[in-house]
C-alpha cells in the first residue's frame, strides 16, 4: 500500500482518531435525537475507541444504549456534510445557551482570550469542537459501531462537580475488525489476572491495604519461581545482586534529584527528629554501593542487580490488580562502565532481554525516549547519549521508534513494549543511560591514566514490576503457565480408596525429584477430580486406579484434555525434567 493510500487507514493513527473522533459526534447528535433533555458535557477519541460525557435525568441502561446505536447506525447511513465554523465568543456563547448547553458555554468561557471558537456542524446537529474530522458520517460504517460500556464521571475531573454519564464505543472501518476486536476482549476478559489470582489462589487485595498486594502459597511458589529464573539469567551476564535499604534520609533524595521531580509519589517520615522517605525507585542507594570503595577502570563495567521493594503513591482511582500497585518490588540494575563501554554494555542488555521474553514466547517494539523539557545537564551529552542508544540498537538489527520529549529527567532511555498471545501491549523493560546522576553523586574511578574520571551509567529493569510482569504473564497464558512456572505441576487422583498408598508413594518419589506434586485422595468420582483439577490450570494430572498399582505405572491426562495413555514413572518424570529444564511454553 502507498504512503499516500495508508494516511486513510487504521494504520495512521491520526486517521483512526479522527475516525473515532467523528464517531463520538454521531452518538452525541444519536442522543439528541432520542433524548432531546440530555445536556452535553466533552466527546473526545481515546486510545481505544471514544466516550462522549452526557448529564441525563435517567441511567443510559442496556435497552437504551442498544436505541442510541440504532441511530447512529441511521446518521452514517444519512451520509451528513461534516462543516466546521468559527464564532465570536459573545455569540458563540449565546448560541450554545439559546441551544441549552451550559456544560459547553462553561467550556467556551474558559477558552483563552485569543482563541479560535470552532463548531461543526452535521445535519441538524452542532457540536462546539476543535476538530479534526472525518467530512461526512457516511465514512463511518454503521454496522461496525458498538457502544461498550456505560460508567459515572465528574464534570472536569472534580468530585465536587457535577454527575455525568460517560457512553464509551468503538468502531472500525470493517464489520469483521470489529467481530474480531469484541471476541479479542471477550478473551480477554476471561483472562483478567484479577479475576484468575482469586480462582488459582495466587493473590488477593484487602481494603486494609488498598494497593497492596498479598501473595498466597501457590502466588509465592510462581513468584519465588520467576526470580530463581531471573537470578539465573543475571549470574550467566556478569551481574552481581545487591541489596539496599527502603527507608533513606530526604537529604539522599534531594542529592539524587528525586525530591525535586518526583516527591508527590513519595511516602515519608520522621526517624529521631530527621525527615526520611520510603524509596520509590532503587537508583540512590545503588549510587552508595558504588561510593563504598574505591574503582579502577579495571573493575569497570559494574552491572549491580537489585529485587528492590519500592513504593509509590498512587492515587486510588488508578489502583487496578497487579498492574497499578502502591508497592511492588522492582528488578534493578545499575551499569557503571567507561564511555568506550557504553555501546557494549547495551547492546548485552537488550540481549539478555531478547533472552528472558522469549522464554515467555512475548515479543517486543521499542521506543527511544529523548530529552524532556525537564530534564538536568547539557543538551549537548544529552545528544551525545541519545546518539548511542540508537547506534547500539540500530547495529543489533532492531526497528524502534522515536517519542520525542519522553525521556527520564536524568537522561534518554530505551522502553520495551512486550506484546501478549492477544496482541496487547504492555511497557516493562526499559534502559535508562545517565550521564548527571554520577555527577550529582560524585562517583568516580581511577582511569589508565591515573587520573580520576566519572563513570556513566546505565539504569535498567527487565522485568519492570515483579507484580506487574506476574499480572502480564497470568493474562499472556491465560492462568495455564508452563510447567516450569507453575504453582503445582502435577496433580495425582486417585479412583479408588485402594489407590492411596500407591498414589502417596508416586507424591513422594515425585516431590524428591524437585516436582511440585498435589494429591487428591478424596472419596469423590474421579470425573469431579479431573474437571476441578483442569480448572485449576494443573499442567499434569495422574489417574491412579487399579491397574496403574498392578502395574506400577501411571495414566496421564493434560489439562488440555489430551490422554497420554499409562506409562512408567520413570518415563513421566523424564518427560517433566525434559520441559521443566527447556522452559518449554507449551
Amino acid at each position: 500500500m502507498s504512503e499516500e493510500n495508508n494516511l486513510y487507514t487504521f494504520e495512521n493513527e491520526a486517521y483512526r482518531k479522527t475516525y473515532w473522533h467523528t464517531c463520538s459526534h454521531i452518538l452525541a447528535q444519536a442522543v439528541k435525537r432520542l433524548y432531546p433533555e440530555v445536556k452535553l458535557a466533552i466527546g473526545p477519541s481515546i486510545d481505544e475507541g471514544f466516550y462522549y460525557d452526557l448529564e441525563s435525568p435517567f441511567p443510559f441502561t442496556p435497552e437504551i444504549m442498544e436505541k442510541i446505536e440504532g441511530e447512529m447506525r441511521k446518521i452514517c447511513k444519512e451520509k451528513l456534510k461534516l462543516e466546521r465554523f468559527e464564532l465570536p465568543r459573545e455569540e458563540a456563547v449565546k448560541f450554545m445557551e439559546e441551544k441549552g448547553e451550559p456544560f459547553k458555554v462553561e467550556l467556551i468561557n474558559d477558552l483563552p482570550a485569543d482563541a479560535a471558537i470552532s463548531f461543526y456542524k452535521q445535519g441538524e446537529f452542532t457540536d462546539l469542537c476543535a476538530g479534526p474530522h472525518l467530512d461526512s458520517t457516511g465514512r463511518v460504517k454503521g454496522n461496525a459501531i458498538k457502544l461498550t460500556a456505560c460508567n459515572a464521571a465528574y464534570w472536569r475531573g472534580d468530585s465536587s462537580r457535577e454527575t455525568l454519564q460517560r457512553i464509551y464505543g468503538i468502531a472500525f472501518p470493517k464489520k469483521d475488525e470489529l467481530d474480531a476486536y469484541l471476541q479479542r476482549i471477550e478473551e480477554a476478559k476471561k483472562r483478567d489476572h484479577r479475576k484468575l489470582g482469586k480462582e488459582l489462589g495466587l493473590f488477593m487485595m484487602r481494603e486494609e491495604g488498598p494497593g497492596f498486594p498479598f501473595f498466597l502459597p501457590k502466588g509465592m511458589v510462581l513468584k519465588n519461581t520467576l526470580l530463581d529464573y531471573w537470578r539465573e539469567c543475571h549470574k550467566r551476564y556478569g551481574y552481581v545482586e545487591i541489596s539496599t535499604p527502603i527507608i533513606l534520609n530526604q537529604h539522599l533524595w534531594h542529592q539524587s534529584g528525586h525530591w525535586d521531580h518526583y516527591k508527590d509519589n513519595m511516602y515519608t517520615t520522621v526517624i529521631d527528629d530527621e525527615d526520611y522517605a520510603v524509596k520509590p525507585m532503587n537508583c540512590p542507594g545503588g549510587m552508595l554501593v558504588y561510593k563504598n570503595e574505591p574503582h579502577s577502570y579495571r573493575d569497570l563495567p559494574i552491572r549491580a542487580a537489585e529485587l528492590g521493594l519500592v513504593h509509590r503513591h498512587e492515587l486510588s482511582g488508578a489502583l487496578h490488580g497487579l498492574f497499578r500497585v502502591r508497592c511492588f518490588t522492582q528488578d534493578d540494575a545499575h551499569i557503571f562502565m567507561t564511555p568506550e563501554q557504553m555501546k557494549d554494555e547495551i547492546k548485552n542488555v537488550v540481549r539478555l532481554f531478547d533472552e528472558i521474553y522469549s522464554t515467555f514466547g512475548l515479543t517486543y517494539q521499542i521506543e527511544l525516549s529523548t530529552m524532556p523539557e525537564d530534564h538536568m545537564g547539557d543538551e549537548e551529552v544529552w545528544h551525545f547519549a541519545e546518539s548511542t542508544l540508537q547506534t547500539a540498537i540500530t547495529e543489533l538489527g532492531k526497528d524502534f521508534v522515536i517519542n520525542p520529549g519522553d525521556g527520564a529527567f536524568y537522561g534518554p532511555k530505551l522502553d520495551f513494549h512486550l506484546a501478549d498471545s492477544l496482541g496487547r501491549t504492555w511497557q516493562c523493560g526499559t534502559i535508562q543511560l545517565d550521564m548527571q546522576m554520577p555527577e550529582r553523586f560524585e562517583l568516580e574511578y581511577t582511569g589508565e591514566d591515573g587520573e580520576k574520571h566519572r563513570p556513566i551509567m546505565i539504569h535498567r529493569a527487565l522485568l519492570g514490576s515483579i507484580e506487574r510482569f506476574i499480572g502480564v504473564i497470568t493474562e499472556h497464558f491465560a492462568g495455564a503457565f508452563p510447567l516450569w512456572l507453575s504453582p503445582v505441576q502435577v496433580k495425582i487422583l486417585t479412583v479408588t480408596e485402594r489407590a492411596d498408598a500407591y498414589a502417596s508413594e508416586v507424591r513422594e518419589a515425585l516431590d524428591q525429584k524437585g516436582f511440585r506434586v498435589e494429591a487428591d485422595l478424596r472419596n469423590e468420582k474421579i470425573g469431579k477430580k479431573i474437571r476441578e483439577a483442569t480448572l485449576e490450570k494443573t499442567p499434569y494430572m495422574l489417574v491412579v486406579g487399579d491397574r496403574d498399582i498392578e502395574n506400577r505405572t501411571v495414566s496421564v491426562r493434560t489439562r488440555s484434555g489430551e490422554d497420554l495413555g499409562a506409562m512408567s514413572l520413570e518415563d513421566f518424570a523424564a518427560r517433566l525434567r525434559t520441559e521443566t529444564d527447556t522452559k518449554a511454553i507449551s
